[in-house]
């Protein structure tokens, strides 16, 4: 496949040969970038992207206004700096950016660093000349914080007006902070040093914050630029700088070691995508998939805003020694804006594993319970003639004890499964079929090969439910696709999985330079490309859609517009011709009848519609994102929030369980009872594990579903 696109190389590479040296003038100095590297990087995307990406676009106009709209957003997405005329005269590139690729003309890039440095230097006077001045924090007045719904502003005193507000809810956000602090603090503080420290803590924060701005080098603007065109392809596809070691890894994982969360930059935020089971953030249970991490501070120091941060950089503050505490400032969905303390640890291996338990069905009758946190596997031991594990065989091994049980029914937890090993999805679903085709992979040259679960044994027959949410993605969604599509389970959680139905492979750019080139370059990257796409037996792709549940239930996260459908140029749904294959020839189900049932139930249980009842709160706050400037509005709309996450964890455990490890209220006291701990003591994990799921209403939802679908 790679002769094909790079003769196209061979036939320009003239071009490229002949390139001078050139400092290029920065904010604080001059810092020397070859300009022959980068041009070649430009060359190399414009030339191979089109020919490895599997939706064959092509380089042309509507490709570079795609480029141009990412390269936009990450240039200024919060409005915080450029003026409606700076927009302007870059707008004047969106349809160029194709051509100057090729050419090696990268005038749009420099073109918005010289413009957003000139705003930045302009707009640190203002905010120092702001905070000289006195601010009145009783003045009736709001400001619009979503970046979607307010414009560029249109001249400098529009600037001034803009940052004027957002200091002033620094500062009362600070004060409020401050406020709640002084309700454990031993010593008390006066109201006028609160306001005092609370302005002095802003003035110190957005020193650091211009500071870092001007660290800033035409290198990370032009590595921010290629990897806009990248995107423009689809979401998953990246250009990586080639940074050190470390910051490969963390453009690989995008991973908060020391607390267990992934994370990517997003438009000027570092958002959380995903939680790693068993880490210090799966314990704490209050940081979530689509939080967005505003400041990062260290046991005991003022924290450091990370908006507008590199994530490289923001993974170093996070990052820290196991046992080390760490202090984030997170903005949640509905625009809550919570403080999480975290004590830094390492990933508790066992947590990440396969757990299965039987339950107490509605009925007195036993019901397994699997909880499959990734589809993970060892290659590299098993390569080595290890001893490894891997998510089938433990899988297998849950079923075996379960069945020993004699179980009624089975409910498979998918939740939150961000993926893993495709081999280990593909042998999952074959526990729970005879044999057949599980999944299609189709590649970029429209050849297509079917994965199969060869195994004529069928591990488990009797009654399944599978439970998924919004953050199940990619390989388990190939498991839940295949199991409704076989006919074999109901499948019960959110509207829909996420929707990520695309394979990546890892491309060193230094590998593909033409082989006629002349010229020797420093490291030039690497690139990570979308190459392949899922389709289910049916035929249909497991891409953007996701897969649909049967039975849908009430989430805290159902206005959450989070999934494949709402990224940016992600790669659409479409279909191939249905593989042949047998569904499951096994006791039938009434999904009718089971929606009709399940929908009476859910009516009328107090948990589930507490969760629903919220979620259209936090849905109506999320909407409202225009803050009010009066400390009695903040302070009203922080115990609004409070209140809401207590009454929702009156109901479900997940938000009862502390940061410590320790349950609070009714879960201590049924703890203590079991193991005999005492106040203060941490509970057993796997005590506490039983206790969340017999405590969680979607399990117990899918028990009466499993109820009915025996009957």
């Amino acid at each position: 496949m790679r002769t094909r696109f790079f003769v196209l190389f061979y036939a320009f590479f003239a071009v490229l040969l002949v390139f001078s040296s050139l400092d290029i003038g920065l904010a604080n100095g001059p810092v020397s970038v070859d300009p022959g590297r980068s041009k070649m990087i430009g060359y190399m995307l414009s030339k191979q992207l089109p020919g490895m990406h599997f939706s064959d676009k092509k380089m042309d106009d509507s490709l570079s206004r795609a480029a141009f709209d990412l390269y936009l957003k990450q240039l200024d997405f919060q409005k915080r700096f450029l003026l409606q005329e700076d927009v302007v005269v870059l707008t004047a590139y969106n349809k160029l950016i194709d051509d100057e690729l090729v050419r090696g003309d990268l005038a749009l890039p420099q073109q918005g660093f010289d413009l957003l440095n000139i705003r930045i230097q302009q707009v640190e006077k203002m905010v120092d000349e702001i905070l000289a001045a006195e601010i009145d924090v009783n003045q009736k007045e709001s400001y619009e914080t979503d970046p979607e719904k307010v414009t560029y502003v249109a001249d400098l005193k529009g600037l001034r007006e803009y940052w004027r507000k957002m200091l002033k809810a620094q500062i009362l956000s600070r004060y409020l902070d401050a406020l709640a602090d002084q309700e454990k603090a031993k010593e008390k503080k006066s109201d006028a040093l609160l306001w005092k420290e609370a302005k002095e803590r802003v003035v110190k924060q957005n020193k650091e914050f211009f500071h870092r701005l001007h660290q800033e080098t035409v290198q990370d603007h032009l590595d921010r630029y290629f990897d806009a065109v990248t995107r423009a392809f689809d979401p998953h596809t990246n250009y990586m700088p080639p940074d050190n070691k470390e910051d490969f890894d963390i453009h690989m994982r995008g991973s908060l070691e020391g607390i267990g969360a992934v994370l990517r930059e997003e438009d000027g935020y570092i958002k959380v995508v995903s939680i790693i089971p068993g880490s210090a953030s799966a314990k704490g249970g209050q940081l979530e998939a689509e939080d967005i991490i505003l400041e990062v501070a260290q046991k005991g120091a003022d924290p450091v805003e990370i908006t507008d941060m590199r994530l490289r950089d923001a993974v170093r503050l996070i990052r820290g020694p196991k046992g080390t505490e760490v202090r984030l400032t997170v903005k949640k969905p509905d625009g809550a804006r919570v403080a999480i303390a975290l004590v830094r640890d390492v990933v508790q291996i066992e947590e990440t594993f396969v757990k299965s338990t039987s339950l107490d069905g509605p009925g007195g009758e036993k019901i397994g319970y699997i909880m499959i946190p990734s589809f993970y596997r060892d290659f590299e031991g098993s390569k080595n003639g290890k001893e490894s594990r891997n998510c089938t065989d433990d899988t297998k091994k849950g079923l075996a004890e379960l069945k020993k049980n004699n179980i009624s029914g089975l409910i498979l937890d998918l939740r939150n499964n961000g993926g893993g090993s495709l081999m280990d999805a593909v042998d999952t679903a074959g526990l729970f079929i005879k044999q057949g085709p599980i999944v299609q992979v189709k590649n970029s040259s429209g050849v297509q090969r079917i994965l199969s679960d060869e195994d004529p044994e069928m591990e488990y027959d009797g009654p399944l439910v599978v439970l998924v949410n919004q953050f199940s993605a990619s390989a388990s969604e190939i498991v839940a696709a295949a199991l409704q599509d076989y006919g074999r389970a109901v499948i019960i959680g959110g509207q829909h999985t996420h929707g990520k139905g695309t394979v990546q492979t890892i491309v060193d750019m230094n590998e593909n330079i033409p082989s006629l080139h002349l010229r020797t370059y420093d490291d030039l990257g690497a690139l990570k490309v979308t190459i392949q796409k899922f389709y289910r037996v049916d035929g249909g792709s497991t891409q953007y859609k996701g897969v649909e549940s049967d039975i849908v239930l009430p989430s805290l996260f159902q206005y959450l517009k989070s999934g494949e459908q709402y990224l940016d140029y992600s790669l659409p749904w479409d279909q191939v011709e249905p593989t042949p294959f047998e569904r499951y020839s096994g006791k039938k189900f009434d999904l009718n009848r089971l929606l009709m049932a399940s929908k009476q139930r859910v009516d009328s249980d107090s948990g589930l519609q507490v969760i629903a009842d919220e979620a259209k709160k936090a849905e109506e706050r999320s909407k409202d994102s225009v803050i009010s400037l009066q400390l009695s509005d903040m302070q009203k709309k922080r115990e609004e929030a409070e209140l809401a996450r207590k009454k929702i964890g009156s109901h479900y455990r997940k938000y009862r369980v502390e940061q410590d490890g320790e349950m609070s209220g009714e879960a201590e006291l049924g703890a203590k009872k079991e193991n005999g701990a005492k106040k203060g003591e941490k509970v057993d994990e796997k005590l506490k594990w039983l206790e969340e799921v017999k405590d969680d209403p979607y399990i117990g939802e899918s028990m009466r579903v499993l109820a009915d679908m025996s009957k």
